[in-house]
């Protein structure tokens, strides 16, 4: 059925669930699994007195780096062999859902697993919604797993 399952990882409780629940499938259905953690350094084009970009960038990448460490882990404690890549968005006129569902397309993946925060309102608002925005945009199945 879904023999490549490209799962959308952030270090958080909900992502920590969608994660568990790609690798249950994953070894279910004997697929490939790809995990991605995308960071936006967009916001490091500016000139700042305070701030190096340099130096803001490799923090980024170091901390994308740790949480695809640990879902890997979390994935070869399951039995399940899983690849790992880092995304950058540099360009402003994409978003970090444009980053994930260009990368499943690129893969190519058949599902795209993602926790999402559920968050209603103003929050909702303000925040907008990475797993909105894949759901809105995607060619393939998007599973979408409700963080507690």
């Amino acid at each position: 059925m879904y023999q490549r399952i490209l799962i959308a990882a952030d270090g958080s409780n909900a992502s920590d669930l969608a994660l568990n629940e790609a690798v249950k499938l994953a070894a279910k259905l004997q697929s490939q699994l790809r995990i991605v953690h995308v960071i936006d350094v967009r916001i490091l084009s500016g000139e700042s007195a305070f701030l190096d970009a340099g130096d803001l960038e490799k923090a980024l990448v170091e901390s994308g780096e740790r949480v695809l460490q640990k879902a890997a882990a979390t994935a070869g404690n399951a039995g399940i062999k899983a690849e790992t890549k880092l995304l950058k968005i540099e360009d402003f006129r994409q978003r970090i859902a444009d980053g994930i569902v260009g990368e499943s397309a690129a893969w190519p993946a058949e599902l795209i697993v993602v926790g999402t925060h559920g968050r209603r309102g103003l929050s909702h608002l303000f925040l907008g919604s990475v797993a909105e925005g894949i759901v809105r945009i995607s060619q393939v199945p998007v599973l979408l797993i409700r963080g507690r």
